[in-house]
């Protein structure tokens, strides 16, 4: 068997592991194993045939590794395992809930203390506010200041 022939299947079987690394969470595991297999390849080329030809497949490493895995992460956003489907307001699909907007400007009661968040009720409706970092007890008549998303900002009258 030639020398070489080991040490490039060990190259191939790293790449390989990298690449399956991106798509399976194992917590580092399989990029310990494929560095593993690149350190053990290396150390073959290096004892077995020379230390030149162990810093061109260094060199060649550190370029095409990250290379191979760029280009197969792009070619996956092009396969069918990708998600293709957008979601946009054409479609009808909003993330937040349109009759908050309605709330700018009304009044209602803090039913918890906002410390800054907790829960008012404003036009006989229990939401979930914030303030903009103050302290407002129970009780205390709010006003609805900003409607951002699904975040609804109170402050005291």
């Amino acid at each position: 068997m030639k020398e070489y022939l080991l040490p490039a299947i060990l190259q191939v079987i790293g790449v390989i592991v990298a690449f399956i690394e991106v798509f399976i969470p194992s917590f580092g595991i399989l990029a310990a194993i494929a560095f593993g297999l690149f350190s053990y390849s290396l150390y073959l080329i290096f004892t077995n045939i020379s230390d030149t030809a162990g810093m061109v497949v260094v060199i060649l490493d550190i370029i095409l590794v990250p290379v191979l895995v760029f280009v197969w992460l792009k070619m996956l956003a092009k396969s069918p395992l990708a998600l293709k489907k957008e979601l946009n307001k054409q479609q009808g699909v909003v993330s937040q809930a349109k009759e908050l907007e309605s709330y700018i400007q009304m009044k209602g009661t803090a039913v918890t203390d906002l410390r800054p968040a907790g829960i008012a009720e404003i036009n006989m409706k229990r939401l979930d506010v914030v303030t903009d970092g103050e302290y407002i007890e129970a009780n205390t008549t709010v006003v609805v200041r900003e409607v951002s998303g699904n975040r609804v900002v109170v402050s005291k009258t």
